[in-house]
């Protein structure tokens, strides 16, 4: 028998092993998207799931928002707008910095992006799939299109895992996966006595 040869893994599988690896649970998708809606400066933020937050995970807030400019950028790996250089590493006051939490999502599940800042007329609205923004709709164009929507942004995550039937297979009942989420959110609200959090589950 012939010895194996070392071969390059293909760019989608490595993304698929990244975002197992950040992404291991509703949970755990949950606990990085409220990180990302506490670095933006919220006061309020409201998290719905369906079916333990494998159907679907909303998270709204009233942050910042995301400038029309950067959503082609949002969701692919490595991009932030809280680091430049290694030396501000240092001086880092944000939950995370690295860049890998949406993408890694948008691997593992079909994720849409309506967010408004405070200077815009509009929101906008985006989908995302494997890191890059794509066609909501059938014949229309990759991008951010204007809609109506608050100040803030809201994610909605649908179908977690669809890609990945074991690691679907592996998790616990949607009531078990509640009672994690239902955990993430109770530490949130007490590490960050200034935001009001809202959360339930529904389906």
């Amino acid at each position: 028998m012939s010895e194996p040869r070392i071969r390059k893994l293909d760019e989608d599988v490595v993304n698929k092993i990244a975002a197992g690896e950040v992404i291991q649970r509703p949970a755990n998708a949950i606990k990085e998207m409220l990180e990302n809606s506490l670095d933006a400066s919220s006061s309020f933020i409201q998290v719905s799931v369906k079916a333990g937050g494998l159907k679907l995970i909303q998270i709204q807030d009233n942050g910042c928002g995301i400038q029309k400019d950067d959503m082609p950028l949002l969701c692919e790996r490595f991009t932030t707008s809280k680091l430049e250089k290694f030396e501000d590493l240092s001086n880092m006051l944000t939950y995370g910095f690295r860049g890998e939490a949406l993408a890694s999502i948008t691997h593992v599940a079909h994720v849409l992006v309506t967010t408004r800042t405070a200077d815009s007329k509009c929101a906008y609205k985006a989908a995302y799939r494997d890191g890059k923004i794509v066609a909501a709709n059938p014949g229309q164009a990759a991008e951010a299109r204007p809609c109506a929507g608050n100040h803030g942004t809201l994610i909605s995550v649908e179908d977690l895992f669809y890609n990945m039937p074991s690691r679907k297979k592996a998790l616990k009942s949607p009531s078990e996966e509640y009672s994690r989420i239902a955990d993430v959110c109770y530490t949130q609200r007490w590490s960050s006595c200034d935001t009001e959090e809202a959360w339930g589950s529904y389906g």
